[in-house]
């Protein structure tokens, strides 16, 4: 099984943590690649940045999507999942969507711990469209400058665990979802000092899309993740003007 994890940020060393945490959940015989976009922020947070990282995220998957099984979008908000869908035959997963499926599976409510104050309308907006918000108990953040942003779980440590107990001594969280892909990996490492299940989004992410692989659904014909109907376009990358006219798409099945 070949997983392609696209970063739709710029940061080489956020990737390089992706990879890793990646590579720990993924199965012995699942191939991972790592890509990280070529244009855009260091690290999205805001919708605004969350546009520019979706169109990195189509480009990249545009142009490698015939040599994978499934594609993870690995940044949290899920940045173009859904256009991903409608355009691709293979599965498309997000780590915001896999780690809500997660946590609803291992209990009622939970916390989001997030890495910006400024980021925290998104995130609560992204569970609303996830049909979720009731099951939110909190979504609590860093707030203040971050000086790295590969670094983050080095220099705020601590403090991330506070928050995670806050959410659940103060808001009544079930399961604590660590948010953003610079955190991954932090769940697996605090797992044993916090007392309710923690959530990763690469890990659920890679898990769930290997799931779905696994299963080998029928790409979408009909619906609303039928392909894009074809049209005249002007002046797409070449990849992306290929995918829309469905020229070298993998076939159903």
């Amino acid at each position: 099984m070949n997983l392609l994890l696209i970063n739709p940020n710029t940061s080489q060393s956020v990737s390089d943590l992706i990879a890793a945490e990646a590579r720990r959940a993924a199965a012995s015989d699942t191939h991972i690649e790592v890509l990280t976009a070529p244009f855009g922020v260091a690290y999205i947070e805001t919708r605004f940045e969350s546009l520019i990282g979706a169109y990195a995220a189509a480009t990249l998957a545009a142009e490698h999507h015939t040599r994978h099984d499934a594609i993870v979008v690995a940044a949290f908000g899920d940045p173009g999942i859904d256009g991903l869908r409608e355009a691709l035959d293979i599965p498309v997963v997000g780590l915001t969507e896999a780690a809500l499926m997660s946590a609803c599976l291992l209990g009622k409510r939970f916390s989001i711990v997030a890495i910006s104050r400024r980021i925290t309308a998104w995130y609560r907006e992204c569970v609303q469209a996830n049909g979720l918000s009731d099951r939110l108990a909190s979504i609590r953040s860093l707030d203040g400058p971050l000086k790295d942003i590969g670094h983050v779980q080095d220099d705020h440590g601590q403090r991330l665990e506070a928050l995670c107990m806050s959410a659940i001594e103060d808001d009544g969280a079930d399961v604590i979802i660590i948010a953003g892909a610079p955190l991954a990996g932090l769940a697996r490492s605090i797992k044993d000092r916090i007392p309710v299940p923690v959530v990763d989004g690469v890990s659920s992410a890679v898990c769930h899309a290997q799931t779905l692989v696994s299963l080998a659904p029928a790409p979408a014909r009909l619906g609303s993740f039928a392909p894009p109907p074809i049209k005249p376009n002007h002046g797409l990358p070449e990849a992306l003007a290929r995918l829309l006219a469905r020229d070298g798409a993998r076939a159903p099945g």
